[in-house]
């Protein structure tokens, strides 16, 4: 069976009417699958899953948004662990017992981002980069397939938003998870991303490798000259 298409995923968005932001979903976690399983996987979206087989499926995506959305007022651990509730007994998850692996997978999570040291630190007496960088950990402990990031760094100052896109380059690389970031902010999707997808109006203008982005593909994307505060070293 051939390997997948872009256009050929365009195209079976488009007939199906899937929106192109599921299918950039599934396309990077399916990557080294054939055509013929993501379209399988396309089609289940589709039809829009229910019940066990949408949480299974849910499972395989982390999350990181601009908001940490972490519960202050507890420790930075029990933030990570939340990640592992999906996975636990009823019983134990209406009580917060977890178990000595979960405990493990966080804490070894938390080491990967650099902050295990801040493990039983209450999350509101941590920064905003340090807070960013919990986020991420309690996704790693998800064990996704893919990470999707929704202006992670928006607001953050630029030292912290360079040392979390360090964090998300390290895991790519290194974990082999797929990450797919919607950043504005141009110089840092430029250094940090091996390819990139520019959309104007819904429509995409540009998919290819960021080495190839030059000023002229930024007007296409734009429709004019990038703005100061959409450049983070500005």
């Amino acid at each position: 069976m051939k390997k997948i298409d872009q256009k050929t995923l365009e195209k079976f968005a488009k007939e199906k009417n899937i929106d192109k932001n599921k299918v950039e979903k599934i396309a990077e976690g399916y990557k080294n699958k054939s055509e013929d399983e993501l379209i399988d996987e396309l089609v289940k979206i589709g039809k829009n899953l229910k019940g066990k087989d949408l949480r299974t499926f849910r499972r395989k995506v982390g999350m990181v948004f601009q908001s940490f959305n972490l519960v202050t007022r507890t420790t930075v651990i029990n933030n990570v662990l939340t990640s592992r509730v999906p996975d636990m007994p009823f019983y134990k998850s209406m009580i917060g017992v977890f178990s000595k692996e979960d405990k493990v997978i966080a804490l070894e999570a938390l080491d990967k981002v650099g902050i295990l040291d801040k493990a039983y630190v209450r999350a509101d007496q941590l920064s905003g980069g340090q807070q960013q960088r919990v986020a991420l950990a309690r996704t790693l402990a998800q064990k996704p397939e893919i990470i999707l990031a929704d202006e992670p760094v928006a607001a953050l100052d630029p030292i912290t938003a360079t040392q979390v896109m360090d964090d998300f380059k390290r895991i790519n690389e290194e974990m082999k998870i797929s990450v797919l970031i919607n950043i504005h902010h141009v110089d840092l999707a430029l250094k940090y991303a091996t390819r990139v997808i520019g959309i104007k109006a819904g429509e995409i203008v540009y998919d290819g490798p960021s080495n190839m982005v030059d000023s002229e593909i930024l007007k296409q994307i734009y429709g004019r000259e990038l703005a100061a505060d959409e450049l983070m070293e500005a």
